[in-house]
């Protein structure tokens, strides 16, 4: 169980890194569409969320 989670929050994390960057690169582009940028924001949140949950099990986990 401790594997299955430990590779589960170094998938949330690079996908939060995923849409991070993404999100970054159409600023950069100086993209003008509000909808996209609003989506990957709410992204981020939910994925950063998530693995925050899955680390916090984590280490609930090891501590016993």
């Amino acid at each position: 169980m401790k594997t299955i989670l430990t590779i589960l929050v170094g998938l949330g994390m690079l996908a939060t890194l995923g849409v991070l960057l993404a999100g970054l690169v159409g600023l950069a582009r100086g993209d003008e569409n509000g909808a996209r940028s609003n989506a990957l924001m709410r992204w981020r949140v939910l994925l950063q969320g998530a693995t925050l949950v899955l680390f916090a099990l984590l280490v609930l986990l090891l501590r016993a």
